[in-house]
């Protein structure tokens, strides 16, 4: 799992032997079986996880018990509760794992100690919030803008490989739409085509 990690910021930076050992120590290796969670709803935050094999997605249910997917993560993507790590703060987010997945953790202090110790990491760190933050706001500029084909037309062009991995009705979720629409636009574009 470590390799797939050195690999993953040996794109942005060089790492020293000082700098594996550290992140070695801060890291965690979890396995974690398809349907099974990293974090519920209601606890504590603990870790932050880079994916190294699988796939996780985060979510929420609302009151009348609907999910609403907030993000995917598959190999090589992060995902974390940030909220939910805040000191006296508990998670509204669920995580768990679309298929068997393989994932390194880091806790809050695990965090902290790389960012101090590793300016690298630090860097790829700052510009990983920027992009999610220009994502996030794109995403919300879509939903309350884009028609519903349009959101899945930008989510296939943008994540094409996330799009074949996850079940209909987790994308639906995902762009805010229901299954049965999903549908009609698959069946619309093929007709098109």
């Amino acid at each position: 799992m470590f390799d797939i990690l050195f690999a993953y910021f040996e794109k942005g930076f060089p790492l020293t032997e000082k700098d594996i050992s550290l992140m070695r120590s801060v890291f965690l290796e979890r396995r974690i079986k398809k349907g099974h969670f990293l974090q519920r709803e209601g606890e504590k935050a603990r870790y932050g996880a880079f994916v190294t094999r699988g796939f996780l997605r985060s979510y929420i249910i609302d009151n009348k018990g609907k999910e609403h997917i907030v993000q995917f993560a598959p190999e090589n993507w992060w995902i974390s509760d940030k909220s939910g790590t805040t000191e006296g703060e508990t998670t509204s987010f669920f995580i768990d794992a679309i298929e068997d997945t393989d994932a390194l953790l880091i806790d809050t202090a695990g965090h902290n100690k790389l960012i101090e110790n590793m300016p690298g990491y630090a860097a790829m760190f700052q510009s990983g919030i920027q992009k999610r933050g220009a994502a996030k706001d794109k995403r919300i500029v879509h939903s309350l803008s884009a028609t519903a084909e349009e959101r899945y037309n930008d989510f296939l062009k943008t994540y094409p490989s996330i799009a074949m991995r996850v079940p209909q009705h987790m994308l639906a979720s995902y762009l805010g739409i229901t299954p049965e629409t999903l549908s009609r636009i698959r069946k619309l574009q093929s007709l098109r085509k």
